[in-house]
């Protein structure tokens, strides 16, 4: 805002989500502050606030919102708020094709999939999904250790491995979903 007019401004170009949600530079962030911020940021500037400003005002409340909600998906989810801090260091995610992963977690991964596409016993589809959330927050946990160590070619490498869990996740949830 303006401090003399008081008039929304526009967002930065490329504003610092964690500046922005008043969270420190880390992958260790605080969940319930972070909402705090989400929802403090949101009742200041959300469009239904703006209906009667200047069209101008109304656009920059409908960018400023649209920001808010991606710093908070952003820094709420732990893959994407590792990846964020990787691009915020200037290191490149790992890709796809990337073959360092090793052979083992690789076929961990392939069984995973073959249950879970081969799979209509519920039973068995909880189990999987169970095993994800712990394998989730097992590589959680050591990327919060990499992090904190500077590690980051560490962090690329488990965050590559936590894209892999994201995709089963997705897949895990496209099967619970009756068709």
């Amino acid at each position: 805002f303006c401090p003399a007019c008081r008039a929304l401004q526009p967002p930065a170009p490329r504003p610092d989500l964690f500046r922005l949600m008043d969270c420190d530079r880390s992958f260790r962030i605080d969940a319930r502050q972070l909402q705090r911020r989400f929802r403090s940021l949101q009742r200041a500037v959300h469009p239904d606030r703006f209906g009667q400003r200047p069209p101008k005002e109304q656009y920059y409340s409908e960018q400023h919102s649209s920001l808010i909600n991606k710093a908070y998906q952003t820094l709420l989810n732990p893959l994407s708020r590792g990846l964020y801090l990787l691009e915020l260091s200037g290191v490149e995610p790992a890709q796809e094709t990337d073959c360092d992963a090793d052979s083992a977690f690789l076929m961990e991964i392939m069984e995973i999939n073959e249950k879970l596409a081969e799979s209509k016993n519920e039973n068995i589809i909880e189990e999987i999904e169970t095993l994800i959330k712990v394998k989730q927050e097992e590589l959680t946990r050591e990327l919060t250790a990499a992090f904190e160590r500077d590690d980051l070619q560490e962090a690329k490498k488990l965050l590559g491995k936590m894209k892999y869990f994201a995709n089963l996740e997705d897949k895990l949830k496209t099967k619970k979903i009756p068709s």
